[in-house]
């Protein structure tokens, strides 16, 4: 059985790794999925590789960075882990990062379970129906934000 790995934060301002299981159990079946909670988003990369090394297939890494430049500067700090841990493990980790001055106070939560819930129907999909990112190719989806579709060329 394949296995999901949901790794979130208590820093965030809403629970983005409840809104990702939700979101998976209405999606599809035939897995299982284990969740992990950490502090903050510099502790996402060593909580999702830890997983991906305990056995799970693919793992969801869900946080919320401030808006200072301080927590911009931690936010490319724990992106880079989060790829670095992809390398080593030659899986993936999907990133979830909604940035706290990317909506306006009364939009953030709902950007933020709308990102969760989006990005994980693409980890479902990544291990269970690729063909389906392989029909969206080069579309301008968008997770959270509406979508801007796709460069048309003449």
């Amino acid at each position: 059985m394949k296995t999901i790995g949901i790794v979130d934060t208590t820093f965030a301002r809403t629970d983005m790794g409840a809104a990702a299981i939700d979101e998976l159990k209405r999606y599809g079946t035939g897995y299982k999925i284990i969740r992990r909670t950490v502090p903050g988003i510099k502790d996402l990369p060593v909580a999702a590789k830890i997983l991906l090394d305990e056995g799970c297939d693919i793992v969801m890494a869900l946080g919320m960075p401030g808006s200072k430049p301080t927590d911009k500067m931690c936010a490319h700090e724990a992106s880079t882990g989060i790829i670095a841990a992809q390398l080593a493990t030659n899986k993936h980790i999907i990133e979830v990062f909604v940035h706290e001055d990317e909506a306006e106070e009364g939009k953030l939560a709902w950007l933020m379970e709308q990102r969760a819930r989006e990005h994980a129907r693409n980890a479902y999909d990544m291990i269970f129906k690729p063909e389906r990112l392989i029909k969206n190719a080069g579309r301008g989806l968008r997770q959270g934000y509406e979508d801007v579709g796709p460069v048309r060329e003449r």
